[in-house]
């Protein structure tokens, strides 16, 4: 997949990158889904249950249903075939339409290479094939895999986002040491499942928005600097003229935002085999 650029006949079209979209399913050819795998998609313009902004820059953009995504891939032995390969505004990878010969239906994240036809399908004795779906002890060391579980019977919750992936690296006892997209390497229970292969469009990382009105689609306000607000906005506002703040860069509530350590899960610290500054 390469990413599509435009003649600069405009000021934003200059710089303006988008994905090349010849991968999915055009519509005419796709399938018709059952309506239980779309739901309502309600906004919170960021704001929590009283009415206050609980997370920033978040507000508008267009609308959107969600795609009911099958992270759990519970339905083992069941073999499917890939129906279409389609676009998801809620994520950055690609999705496929499975349709499984008990004639059930879903959605599961796709992977890179996987074409309208392909078989898949969710077993311990599967083939090493992008799509399927396995134990980690089942699967050999060294594959590409995503959608990771990290309790079993959980979901996928590891390496879900256009081009993510984990390698699976060895295989202790009934944990795994898996290198995360992150570069840490840590430890998994050997009864976590995982899919073979990366995640579909690769060539997400190299888009260029292009415009801030194409941020705003997305649901992305402004974000404004905090040398630029007043005292009491910001801990780095205020000041005669343009000033640096005099101080390190802190969020609005005045914790640092550069090198401040914010992990507290002392509980998984002994899953943790390699951290992603260590040398």
């Amino acid at each position: 997949m390469a990413v599509k650029s435009f003649k600069p006949t405009t000021p934003t079209l200059r710089y303006k990158t988008v994905a090349d979209f010849k991968v999915l399913t055009k519509k005419a050819d796709a399938p018709s889904r059952p309506k239980r795998l779309t739901q309502v998609k309600s906004k919170t313009g960021g704001r929590g249950m009283y009415g206050r902004i609980t997370v920033q820059q978040i507000g508008g953009g267009h609308k959107q249903k969600y795609r009911l995504i099958d992270f759990k891939r519970s339905n083992l032995e069941i073999p499917g075939k890939v129906a279409s390969i389609e676009y998801d505004p809620n994520r950055t990878a690609w999705i496929a339409l499975i349709n499984f010969v008990d004639g059930d239906k879903r959605f599961i994240i796709a992977p890179e290479g996987l074409k309208v036809g392909d078989p898949v399908i969710a077993s311990d004795k599967a083939d090493i094939k992008p799509g399927n779906s396995l134990r980690l002890s089942s699967i050999p060391v060294g594959t590409f895999i995503h959608n990771i579980e990290v309790i079993p019977g959980r979901g996928g919750k590891l390496a879900r986002s256009a081009g993510g992936y984990a390698q699976l690296m060895a295989k202790e006892g009934v944990y795994c040491q898996l290198r995360m997209p992150s570069g840490e390497t840590r430890l998994l229970h050997s009864d976590c499942r995982a899919t073979v292969g990366q995640v579909s469009n690769l060539e997400h990382e190299n888009i260029t928005i292009g415009k801030a009105g194409r941020s705003r689609w997305l649901g992305i306000r402004p974000t404004v600097r905090g040398v630029a607000k007043n005292p009491i906005d910001h801990p780095m506002g205020g000041g005669e003229g343009k000033s640096s703040g005099g101080r390190h860069p802190t969020t609005p509530w005045g914790k640092p935002t550069k090198g401040y350590k914010t992990r507290k899960n002392k509980r998984t610290d002994a899953f943790i085999v390699k951290r992603i500054n260590d040398r």
